[in-house]
């Protein structure tokens, strides 16, 4: 634990405020402490034994001590990933010998889902077993009975707020349980980012953001373990800061909440934030400057703009759409695209959820490796992940997007043509509120828009 005495200083806090560094456990994590207290429990309890597989969907961070704990114990271990968590944790597990499971970015409890396809896992490997997290009471006890002992130690006993992020509830609960018993007017306060569904009252989850680019904390469910009633849990942002170290992404969320919270508390009084995680798992996001402009948590400082750097996406003037919905077959989608002289083309669901992109390459290489069959449909072979920009954004944005991506997805409503089926459902052009796609030409402002090769154009930010 150790005093953040420049970030209290410089938001005029009045409080001491401390923070603890749970990214020097092993695995680097908070979640070293719960992996190894769920596997001991499971093998007293005579559930699992050194020779079974372990399977747990994760956003990384349990996997990683889970893949610590069974190379000592001689467990099989299987992490089930979402796609959005970084490629360093990815390396990290590999390096660990753990095999991974990618699955898309999707609600809970979707058939493709990272919990839904561990489950699945289970179900077809003898002796696997998922020691879940989410629903597993030795989460809350592993930081009722060290975490917040240790604040404890650390503090003499004088806590008057700590805050936590949500995640899958353990560390928020096993803390605040064991505070209340012993600080009964320490507040406790939970942190997880806009667009999560778990504070309360349920008016706080009110909001049209559905994407959650920090790791770890945000959920579109409940967590079992997760008492709501010992936390309150404000509105945060993400926030990185001068620690002294380099915490991760949801330490930067709850140091942003704690710097406002504390601002209640008394000189003489105590606030603890945990942090849990380093950096270290977010090398290619939080610390590169590109990521965080491409996602809106940095302003492009370039001091040698081009002449277009400020002109809005909207005066590319972009032409009329062309997307496929997902029952196209590949073949049909290879042959729309190069009848229509598309590259590549949007898959949009009827509802209007953009579902990917579909390139003409990937298709085509996809049928002729094997990978996919011509009768597959258009899913089958679909980018999932993509950026996203407004018609109010600059070009400049667009361009630092498009130096890493080969698409991005501009937010508007706008005319649409669908292909369905093998055949064109109403070609002709028609308004409609769904998701639409638009085709920019690689030669639209040559002049210093040698990047802007191919764009595309969709409606409803919160629908994507």
């Amino acid at each position: 634990m150790v005093r953040v005495n420049k970030i209290g200083k410089s938001y005029g806090l009045k409080c001491e405020l401390l923070a603890k560094c749970e990214y020097f456990n092993a695995g680097g994590s908070v979640k070293d402490r719960i992996s190894l207290r769920m596997v001991e429990d499971a093998e007293r309890a005579g559930i699992i034994k050194p020779g079974d597989t372990l399977i747990e969907p994760t956003s990384g961070n349990t996997g990683i001590g889970l893949a610590l704990v069974a190379a000592v114990k001689g467990y099989r271990c299987i992490v089930v990933l979402p796609e959005k968590m970084s490629m360093e944790k990815v390396d990290i597990l590999k390096a660990l010998g753990v095999e991974i499971v990618r699955t898309p970015c999707t609600r809970f409890d979707a058939p493709e889902s990272n919990i839904r396809v561990a489950w699945k896992l289970k179900s077809e490997i003898p002796n696997s077993h998922i020691l879940d997290q989410y629903r597993n009471p030795s989460n809350p006890l592993a930081h009722y009975d060290t975490t917040a002992e240790e604040i404890l130690e650390q503090c003499e006993g004088k806590v008057h707020m700590v805050v936590i992020g949500s995640g899958t509830g353990g560390t928020v609960t096993g803390v605040a349980r064991k505070l209340k018993e012993k600080c009964p007017e320490c507040k406790i306060i939970g942190v997880d980012p806009d667009g999560s569904i778990v504070a309360l009252p349920c008016e706080l989850n009110r909001t049209n953001n559905t994407t959650i680019e920090v790791e770890g904390i945000g959920h579109d469910f409940i967590p079992t373990v997760l008492d709501r009633s010992a936390s309150c849990p404000p509105s945060p942002n993400i926030f990185l800061s001068p620690l002294g170290t380099h915490p991760g992404g949801s330490s930067g969320s709850a140091m942003s909440v704690a710097v406002r919270a504390a601002k209640d508390l008394k000189e003489g009084q105590r606030c603890v934030v945990i942090l849990p995680d380093s950096v270290r798992n977010y090398m290619s996001k939080f610390v590169n400057d590109k990521w965080m402009i491409k996602n809106g948590f940095l302003n492009d400082v370039q001091e040698h703009k081009p002449w277009w750097w400020n002109i809005k996406v909207q005066k590319l003037n972009l032409s009329a759409p062309l997307i496929l919905l997902p029952e196209v077959s590949c073949q049909k989608a290879i042959e729309i695209l190069q009848e229509k002289g598309y590259d590549q083309a949007p898959v949009v669901a009827e509802s209007g959820l953009i579902l990917g992109m579909v390139t003409l390459s990937n298709t085509l290489t996809s049928v002729l490796a094997g990978n996919a069959q011509f009768s597959d449909p258009v899913t089958k072979v679909i980018y999932d992940q993509f950026s996203k920009i407004g018609l109010e954004d600059s070009l400049g944005k667009l361009s630092s997007i498009l130096e890493n991506d080969h698409f991005a997805i501009v937010v508007h409503t706008q005319m649409q043509c669908r292909y369905l089926r093998g055949e064109e459902a109403g070609c002709s052009q028609e308004m409609s509120s769904s998701l639409c796609a638009l085709k920019a030409w690689a030669n639209l402002f040559a002049k210093g828009l040698g990047a802007l090769r191919h764009l595309w154009w969709a409606r409803g930010s919160q629908e994507i």
